[in-house]
């Protein structure tokens, strides 16, 4: 949509050739940059007209001299290094800081092949500092984190925005007809939503998503802007510049003025590529002029590519649960068929069996010309009719159409029950099929603009004119059903496959297969039937814990809910991933609560304020879980004693935990290693490569534990926070209900983390990154409570917290220096959260703030 979509089409041609055209380029480049073309013997062959702008040189001082004329020789070395790592007809390579005459100021490069040629582009170097492949592992590190596809493509588009800055940014994804979809959208505050939004295929031509494929990064730095002309336009064989590539590549007039419709001052656009297919692009709009950094659009393309294999991933991923189960479904129907074949003809069990992996309305069984039905269905004689073109149109391949009255005009008639299908052959002969029929679905569809554009005379001639009306056009799309998807496509195509097999092979192999199916379930009801004992074992044993101290219905009520929710607070700890290291002793408090809630103190910690590697505490977390739960179960803790757990950091910097029951129940040694006792001897020297003893004492167990000093990431000095921490208050989800919250943050990472603790409690929230967006935020929308980072960078959020102030909007002050931020004398009063923070450290600390009365 940076190309077209939203922003129309790239290319200025003529409708009557657009078919058979090929990609052409308009021979100009925008402003911020100029190019150099070179033969290959390093001569200049072209230059753009704005050359002396940069480097002091016009393009006649420069066409057919040797570039080592023109620029530094270190430069022309670097040049060549990094041209001879390009790799394929369209790769690109890149160089940051780069002067590129004696004495004259740094240049961003890119290079790449055209033809024979090789292409400089050179913008004034930007001296960005930011790492690229650092700011894209953090951010793919949290999309890696996002639970589904419409979280995660929400997710990609709100990281670009972070990235580059731009007003709006759009997930569009095409259909394939070519007509697409905004499925996911992140847009600043105040501007219009496009989400939902379709645009016809005619938006984006075929020319123009052939492209896409091979230049998967284009930008429009400046809609105003005049091109520069690249000179001479044509060499002395008649042939223009391949600039296909090029990033300063100027686009069509006709797609400027398409932008200049819709108010968009400057566009840029990531294609999303999946199985080598364009999947759709990152579109993404600014309403002013808007040039990232070299280095931010080196990231946010190599973030692009990145995503577009994670997608990929997560489809195949999707894709290969779903044929998995449909492949399960194919053994039970060979399995079945194989002891009796007249199933074949029960349309009624065939389309349980096949609905069950393919979801569809109704089926049609044709079996030497016999027909049976299921669901909702066609009449006999218009299934006849179907059959009859199923022999023409399929044969014996799997077909499907979702709208049968393109080829059987006379379908319409029964749309309402049959508007599309999938045929499976179940036969070499073509004349049996099971057919899975779809009704027709009655959608609206919210286009934006009406799609029937028309070839007129516009302001460029007899070309297609973009339509200067953004307004969705809804329209009732009729005749057509849900279409079946390419998984479900090879899933019928498995189906057909065993529906074969089963009328080919033996009967004496069915009776292996049939086997095979049944212990598949037996395994899978023998596991499902242990993990769910256990389940309601434990939440039997919590009932009745808290059932025998309880003294009213609301104190067990209250109890057992507070036990539950500390223990899903200590399966968190053990499973998500945690990318920053942890305290010991808060691990050990959580694992202890979700057991004594009040009675904690039965677990008596000493030791330093230790903290530990993610991997570290995630196997550490296991340990004490499992030795609490044995402890509650069967040792100290099941009675009136106690546990005590020391831990100390011997010279090597190894963390020493010694573990000692006492006043509890004689213990005996277990007779049978179970799971939780692996996990406990084991994990340990396994993971860690530590060492781990349990010793079983009539008195009381005592275990020690040894983790060895690489683990160990610091041991922090005696202070307040060194002592037992005290339990956390547990997040109220609703805290925020309703509230509309600005956070002001400048760190892009730590912003998407606030922004999700804060829409866990409920909040609407408003980000904004530095002091103008903030003002913009807060005339634009009503603001209840705000989180201001204290430092932005080069500024602070000071004027902000004015404005609030006067305003009597209620805010506090996040920040990474700890306590060694000096507030101003009138903010003495304003709460203050250090970073790193949490959804419940945010809880608290809100608290008082939006209640100040309570």
């Amino acid at each position: 949509m940076a190309d077209g979509g939203a922003n129309g089409p790239d290319y200025a041609v003529d409708l009557s050739n657009c078919d058979r055209e090929p990609i052409h380029v308009l021979g100009k480049v925008q402003p911020f940059g100029f190019l150099i073309a070179l033969t290959a013997d390093w001569l200049v062959a072209r230059v753009s007209a704005n050359s002396a702008d940069f480097i002091g040189l016009s393009p006649d001082d420069m066409l057919g001299r040797p570039i080592s004329d023109i620029l530094a020789s270190d430069a022309i070395h670097a040049l060549r290094n990094r041209i001879t790592l390009l790799r394929g007809p369209d790769s690109v390579e890149r160089l940051f800081s780069v002067p590129l005459i004696e004495g004259g100021p740094a240049f961003d490069v890119a290079v790449h092949f055209s033809g024979p040629m090789v292409v400089v582009e050179a913008e004034p170097a930007s001296h960005d500092e930011m790492e690229a492949s650092s700011t894209v592992r953090s951010m793919v590190s949290r999309l890696a984190q996002a639970e589904g596809m419409s979280a995660f493509l929400r997710d990609g588009a709100r990281q670009v925005r972070a990235l580059t800055g731009f007003d709006r940014v759009m997930v569009y994804r095409f259909a394939d007809g070519g007509d697409g979809e905004v499925v996911a959208e992140a847009l600043r505050p105040g501007i219009e939503s496009f989400f939902g939004l379709h645009y016809p295929a005619s938006d984006i031509p075929a020319q123009a998503r052939a492209l896409y494929l091979r230049n998967i990064f284009r930008i429009i730095a400046d809609v105003k802007s005049e091109p520069v002309p690249v000179v001479p336009a044509i060499d002395p064989t008649g042939a223009a510049l391949d600039m296909s590539l090029c990033l300063t590549r100027a686009v069509s007039p006709i797609h400027i003025e398409y932008l200049r419709n819709m108010g968009v001052g400057a566009s840029l656009s990531i294609s999303i590529i999946v199985d080598g297919k364009l999947w759709g692009l990152f579109a993404c709009h600014h309403y002013e002029a808007r040039l990232p950094t070299f280095a931010q659009r080196s990231a946010a393309e190599l973030f692009g590519q990145i995503f577009s294999m994670m997608l990929e991933s997560r489809e195949r991923a999707e894709a290969a649960s779903y044929e998995g189960k449909a492949r399960q479904v194919a053994d039970r129907l060979l399995s079945a068929v194989a002891q009796d074949h007249d199933l074949l003809s029960n349309a009624r069990w065939l389309g349980d069996i096949v609905i069950d992996t393919i979801p569809a309305d109704g089926v049609g069984v044709y079996i030497d010309g016999q027909m049976t039905f299921s669901g909702l269905t066609p009449d006999e004689p218009a299934f006849a009719a179907i059959v009859s073109m199923l022999n023409r149109v399929a044969a014996s391949q799997v077909f499907t159409t979702d709208n049968l009255s393109r080829l059987l005009p006379d379908a319409a008639a029964h749309a309402d029950r049959a508007a599309g299908l999938l045929a499976i052959p179940i036969s070499r002969r073509p004349r049996d099929y099971v057919v899975l029929f779809r009704a027709e679905q009655l959608r609206s569809v919210r286009w934006a603009g009406k799609q029937d554009k028309h070839i007129e005379y516009g302001p460029n001639g007899p070309r297609l004119t973009p339509r200067k009306s953004f307004e969705e056009w809804s329209e009732l799309v009729k005749g057509t059903a849900l279409p079946f998807t390419p998984a479900e496509l090879r899933v019928a195509e498995a189906l057909r496959t065993a529906l074969l097999e089963v009328i080919l092979r033996l009967s004496d192999s069915a009776d292996a297969e049939r086997q095979r199916a049944h212990e598949k379930q037996e395994l899978l009801i023998a596991e499902l039937n242990h993990r769910v004992r256990n389940i309601l074992s434990l939440i039997r044993g919590l009932i009745s814990q808290t059932r025998d101290s309880a003294q009213s219905v609301d104190q067990f009520i209250g109890t057992l809910e507070s036990r539950v929710h500390a223990l899903a607070r200590a399966h968190d700890q053990i499973t998500a991933d945690r990318w920053s290291p942890a305290r010991l002793i808060d691990l050990i408090e959580v694992e202890a609560g979700a057991y004594l809630g009040e009675r904690s103190d039965r677990v008596r910690l000493s030791g330093p304020n230790v903290m530990l590697t993610p991997a570290c505490f995630t196997v550490l977390a296991l340990v004490i879980h499992e030795m609490l739960t044995n402890a509650a179960k069967y040792g100290a803790l099941s009675d009136h004693g106690t546990v005590a757990i020391d831990w100390r950091v011997d010279q090597d910097g190894s963390l020493l935990i010694d573990w000692t029951e006492s006043g509890g129940p004689p213990v005996v040694a277990p007779t049978r290693r179970g799971f939780g006792s692996t996990v406990i001897e084991r994990s340990i020297p396994y993971d860690l490569g530590g060492h781990a003893e349990i010793t079983y004492r009539l008195g009381g167990i005592e275990a020690h534990f040894c983790i060895p000093s690489r683990h160990v990431v610091s041991v922090l000095a005696d202070s307040a926070d060194r002592e037992r921490a005290r339990p956390a208050a547990a997040v109220t989800p609703g805290l925020l209900l309703g509230r509309n919250v600005l956070l002001v943050e400048d760190n892009m990472i730590i912003a998407m983390d606030g922004e999700d603790a804060l829409r866990d409690l409920g909040a609407d929230v408003f980000t904004a990154a530095s002091i103008g967006r903030a003002r913009e935020a807060i005339a634009l929308n009503s603001v209840d409570v705000a989180v201001l980072d204290f430092n932005l960078g080069h500024e602070n959020s000071l004027p902000i917290a004015d404005l609030l102030a006067e305003r009597g909007i209620p805010f506090l002050f996040a920040t990474g220096y700890g306590d060694g931020l000096e507030l101003p004398p009138r903010f003495q009063d304003v709460t203050l959260v250090k970073k790193p923070y949490s959804g419940a450290t945010l809880a608290q600390a809100l608290e008082p703030v939006i209640n100040p009365g309570a």
